[in-house]
């Protein structure tokens, strides 16, 4: 299910960009690139048996669960991505290009254009993915219905973009860096529980 919406929303972000509209789209398709290395990642340390983020490592141990919709497990990794990875993907991006994560800059305001898209992606998604993992109907539950009505893509990516000016900061200090990416870790990491709570 993350690989499926991984997908739709790389093809949907593709195409804004192609249609144009953007200040410097080249600096946007970089940061598609970085932001795919650490998908990528991650899914390869984890089929190797090596260590990932623990945001990560709760959604692939889960994916046995018949008990969670697919639903759940897309938006657990798209909060692992976002909330977690794209604040590197943004300082990286900076550091290959030469600028710099700038709230309200050029590149700032051409991340937001996407934002719209994004929300629709993942609007689309939930109605597509409201299935138990074998392909079965849910149950009328309220608790999952108000864990995904409360997880917004926007803002996930607005806070990506402010950990990014941290980072940034931080950039010259492995110690820092380390420290501030664990803590965002942990702080995905509750989120992904939450999203992943089992459906009776």
């Amino acid at each position: 299910m993350v690989n499926w919406l991984y997908l739709q929303v790389t093809q949907g972000v593709e195409a804004q960009v192609v249609s144009g509209g953007f200040n410097d789209p080249a600096w946007l398709a970089q940061l598609d690139v970085q932001f795919a290395r650490l998908y990528f990642s991650a899914l390869q340390s984890s089929l190797s048996g090596q260590a990932t983020a623990a945001c990560w490592q709760i959604l692939f141990n889960s994916r046995n669960q018949a008990t969670v919709a697919r639903i759940q497990f897309a938006l657990a990794g798209i909060n692992a991505h976002i909330n977690h990875d794209l604040a590197q993907a943004i300082v990286t991006t900076c550091q290959v290009t030469g600028t710099t994560p700038d709230h309200g800059g050029t590149h700032y305001n051409d991340y937001t254009t996407l934002n719209s898209t994004l929300d629709g992606l993942i609007e689309s998604a939930k109605s597509t993915l409201n299935l138990r993992l074998p392909g079965g109907a849910l149950p009328p539950i309220s608790h999952l219905e108000d864990t995904i009505a409360a997880w917004n893509v926007s803002a996930a990516r607005e806070k990506a973009w402010q950990n990014s000016e941290h980072l940034w900061q931080f950039r010259t200090s492995v110690f820092l860096t380390s420290s501030f990416m664990d803590m965002l870790d942990g702080f995905t990491t509750v989120i992904g529980k939450a999203l992943l709570v089992p459906v009776p």
